[in-house]
């Protein structure tokens, strides 16, 4: 199936142009010139990925990936300038899967699109029910669903929180390395820095808090790295 993008950017240069390069690429691909306008668009028909600016007028994209997160787990990037350091920190504390800084390469953008679209593609139709589970006491993961509960209860996670808490549960006891985490969730060929994963650590934290405060399975070990404990 033909994946569909949603670029959501007050510049109309930048949709123009990232629109011709991903439909040269084989994607469908939708354009909105403000975040209210896109927010509505998204929710009436919800893409595979969607690329959103920070700074626009009407709606920032803050509060539309935040409107957004209250309904859907689909895979966002942002597209931010420079001197915009703490919105991507908050962006991602919020649940943006990844970030690039303005101005950016077509080709790095279309590479980051494609890793998070072969993330989100969970399809196992070969394996068995035991394989497409985890379970970890109280925590199951569902490859099958890409779906997440603790004690029952469902978290609704990105596409990149889920991997990183998989890589984790794979191996409870095992401390992970952040550029271990970085290659994992994005692969060799993407830059992300430390930060990122830590912002990304924070809220799946977060997420179980919010359904067992009590929940503590995921270690930090300083200038190291994570960790699931082991039950």
């Amino acid at each position: 199936m033909v994946s569909r993008i949603a670029l959501v950017d007050d510049d109309r240069n930048i949709l123009t142009s990232v629109s011709m390069a991903l439909e040269a690429e084989g994607y469908e691909v939708e354009t909105y010139n403000d975040g209210e306008t896109g927010l509505a668009g998204l929710n009436a028909n919800m893409p595979d990925l969607v690329v959103l600016d920070i700074k626009m007028p009407r709606m920032d994209g803050l509060e539309v990936l935040s409107k957004l997160r209250e309904k859907s787990s689909v895979p966002v990037i942002f597209l931010t300038s420079k001197d915009d350091e703490i919105d991507e920190v908050v962006g991602l504390r919020m649940g943006a899967d990844d970030y690039i800084t303005k101005p950016f390469s077509q080709r790095l953008l279309i590479e980051r699109i494609k890793t998070l679209l072969r993330r989100g593609s969970l399809q196992a139709p070969e394996k068995s029910q035991s394989e497409e589970q985890i379970i970890r006491g109280s925590l199951t993961l569902d490859d099958s669903r890409h779906l997440c509960t603790w004690k029952g209860e469902p978290l609704n996670m990105t596409v990149t929180e889920y991997l990183l808490l998989k890589v984790l549960a794979l191996h409870p006891g095992h401390v992970k390395k952040r550029d271990q985490l970085i290659n994992m969730a994005y692969g060799e060929n993407i830059h992300v820095d430390d930060r990122t994963i830590d912002s990304h650590i924070k809220r799946v934290r977060k997420k179980f808090k919010n359904v067992d405060s009590d929940f503590n399975q995921i270690e930090t070990l300083y200038g190291v790295g994570y960790r699931y404990k082991e039950e």
